[in-house]
Formats: structure tokens, sequence, C-alpha cells
């Protein structure tokens, strides 16, 4: 038997919030077979861990998660928490997972416990801010550094809005334009979601995603295909569906990029192997940077452990009204549903989202049926060339809407 010990950030070896692509470790549980009651409830655990200010109890876990993950790690996390959201007041189970409120915000947790009492399991999700109103927010993303897009709708109303029509770098919440024309193609009988595709060794992409360490010659569906690029933004399933759909049909909706770059390209121009072909790129008007993506091809995958460029103007640009009308249509998709993101599903009829990030770009796109029957988009994107974004800050904020929305809404 496997339990799956769920920590965000680990596949990146820093402590920070993946809202696009959870690191999941797998742990060999010990022998569950005999029925003891555990010694610790979920609940008093938790507690343990946000009122103490002493180190978190090894004992509390089983030693196959403390060979994986250091609980210092654990206890970073938790100190992280607590400076954002001020003094713990409470926990209370919320359907699957536990809310862990505090007098400025709450945050989701999912912890499981086996028979011996011992924690194999835990998932922090990204904390909430609380906030006593829209314009409260836009106030503050006003003061972030960089340039920042945000854009709150209820139905076709625009609630709040900040810079919407500003076209910023998206990160992979550009794969909703991909998966809006393979759902177009579907519809007009082109392709069917149950299609197969063959696994080529030249398929395989830089992280994330998972489909880089499959076997050679797997048969994956275009539905597999779309789950994998949406849920974990798989960027060897994305590049395969461009390839397939044709980067001329995205451009059709997207034309502001264009030539339209799969994650291959973007990562070959960035590598600071390739500074020259970058700069040529930069200066080339579209036909001769499409020539030079041709030229790409040839060139081998770059290494995961190179230092990539930190620039801003190699990137997929989208403003937040058409990243808004994006998940609109697709929203209806089950796959869309597979990764909620920061809302909690308990809160919503129906939740559909996509981010992105990379140095200096983070992205959070949530499409929402309240059940108040009204539909809602909440999009943030933040740019800053000059220092790496503050990622749990800026998804905290963003929390803080979802649940203010969500209160809206009962």
């Amino acid at each position: 038997m496997t339990i799956v010990f769920l920590f965000p950030g680990l596949a990146l070896a820093s402590v920070k919030y993946q809202l696009h692509n959870l690191a999941q470790i797998q742990i060999p549980s010990k022998s569950m077979t005999s029925p003891i009651t555990p010694q610790i409830t979920p609940e008093a655990a938790l507690e343990n861990f946000f009122t103490t200010e002493e180190q978190i109890d090894t004992e509390l876990f089983t030693d196959s998660v403390l060979m994986q993950v250091p609980v210092t790690q654990i206890k970073n996390i938790i100190t992280d928490i607590k400076n954002q959201l001020g003094s713990y007041q409470g926990v209370e189970k919320s359907g699957q997972e536990y809310l862990v409120t505090f007098t400025q915000g709450s945050v989701l947790i999912k912890i499981t416990i086996n028979t011996q009492g011992k924690i194999v399991g835990l998932l922090f999700k990204p904390p909430k801010l609380k906030i006593s109103s829209l314009e409260q927010a836009v106030a503050e993303l006003k003061s972030l550094p960089g340039e920042v897009s945000f854009l709150v709708k209820e139905d076709s109303e625009i609630l709040v809005a900040l810079n919407s029509t500003t076209p910023l770098a998206v990160g992979s919440a550009f794969k909703l334009a991909v998966l809006k024309v393979l759902k177009s193609q579907i519809a007009s009988l082109q392709r069917s979601w149950k299609d197969i595709v063959i696994l080529q060794p030249d398929d395989k992409k830089l992280p994330s995603g998972m489909l880089r360490t499959w076997p050679d010659g797997s048969p994956l569906t275009l539905q597999t295909l779309a789950s994998l690029m949406i849920s974990i933004s798989d960027n060897t399933a994305t590049d395969i569906l461009i390839n397939l759909i044709g980067r001329e049909s995205i451009e059709s909706i997207s034309p502001r990029n264009s030539p339209f770059l799969t994650t291959r390209e973007m990562f070959v121009l960035k590598s600071s192997q390739n500074r020259q072909l970058l700069q040529r790129y930069r200066q080339g008007n579209e036909n001769e940077r499409r020539l030079l993506l041709a030229e790409l091809a040839k060139l081998p995958r770059p290494d995961l452990l190179n230092e990539f460029e930190g620039t801003l103007d190699v990137e997929w640009f989208f403003t937040s009204e058409e990243l808004c009308r994006l998940i609109e249509e697709v929203a209806n998709l089950p796959l869309m549903s597979i990764n909620p993101g920061i809302a909690n599903p308990n809160d919503w009829e129906e939740v559909a989202f996509k981010g992105g990030s990379e140095p200096g770009v983070f992205n959070l796109t949530t499409w929402l049926k309240g059940k108040n029957g009204k539909n809602y988009c909440v999009v943030a994107t933040w740019n800053n060339k000059d220092a790496p974004v503050d990622e749990s800050k800026i998804s905290a904020l963003y929390g803080g809407v979802i649940s203010f929305l969500a209160d809206e809404t009962k």
C-alpha cells in the first residue's frame, strides 16, 4: 500500500505555494493492518501546529514522512502562514479538509492520520486573507511593485477592474487558448476527445508535468492530454496539442501572440546558452521570428539546470478580460474542475481554474458558479521584471477575494 504525502513546491526545491502543480511524493506506508485507535485527532494535530512556539514534535509523523520531508520545512510553512494571517482562532472540518482560521484570514489543510495515530499525509492549500471589500483588494494590488492587472466579474457585469485591458505575460495560463481551439475543433468534428496520440521521444519537454517520464510509445487520448495540460500544467501535453491543432489556429484567436510559442521554444529562447538567438528573436519581425523558430527545432532541448534568462518580452500575453472570456468558454469541460486552484469547491456549485508562473510572472484565473446561480470570473496577473514576485502574498489576497465572493453568494 502507498500513502501519498502532498506538499506545495517540493519539486522546485523551495517552500512556495505552487497552485497549478502541487508536488506529490509517494511514501511507502508501514503496515496498517492492526485496528489501533489514533492517538491524536486531525483537529488536535493542527491546533498543536499553530499554537506551539516550539519545534514540531517529530513523534506526530511516520518515519517514512520524516525521511522525505524535514520537520523544519513543515515548521517554516506554518511560520509563514502565521506571519501572514495573524493569531490562531480555531479549526473545523470542511468536506475532506480542515479550515484553520486566524485573525486575518484562513487556510485549508488536508491531513491524513493512520491507525497508529501518525500523520502520513499533509497538504497546505494557499492561505486566504480576510478582506472587507473588493475595493480593499484593488488598493492592495495597486501597492505591488511592477505591473498588475485585476478583474472581477459577476455574469457580464464588471465589479472591479484594475488595468484589465492591459496585456501582461501570464505564463501557463496561455493554455486556456490551446484548450479553446481544441474544444472548437472537436465541436466541428475535426477531432474527437477519444483520438489517440502516440508519445514520441521528441515530444518530451521540460517540467512542469509528468508525461516527460512516461514510456515512449504510450497511447494518449486528447482527453488525457488536455486534462494534464490544465490540471498539472503538463508542458509535454501542451506542446503535443499545439503541434496537433496548429499554432496558426491559436493565433487566429490571439493575434497578439504571433508566432504562438510552444513551451519548448520558450525554454530554448530563454536558455542562457542561446543569448544570440534571443536577441535575433527580439529584433525580428513576425516572419523572421517564424524562420528562427524553425531553426530552434533543430537544437537540443535545454538542460533544466541551466540558468534561464529572466526576460518578460518572450512570453504569452493576455489581458484579464481576454482570460475571462477564454475560461468562460471552456469552463463547462469536466477537466477544468480537476484542480480548483485557490477556491474551496465546497463554497461553489462549479469551479474552473488555470494559473501560470515563472520568474517575474504570476497569474491566477478562476471561473465560479455560485450557489445563487450567478457566474463569476476572477483574474489577477502580476509582472515584475526587476524582482521575483511574492506569489504567497498575491495568492493570499486573491484567495481572500474568492472567499469574499463566496460569502456574498450565500
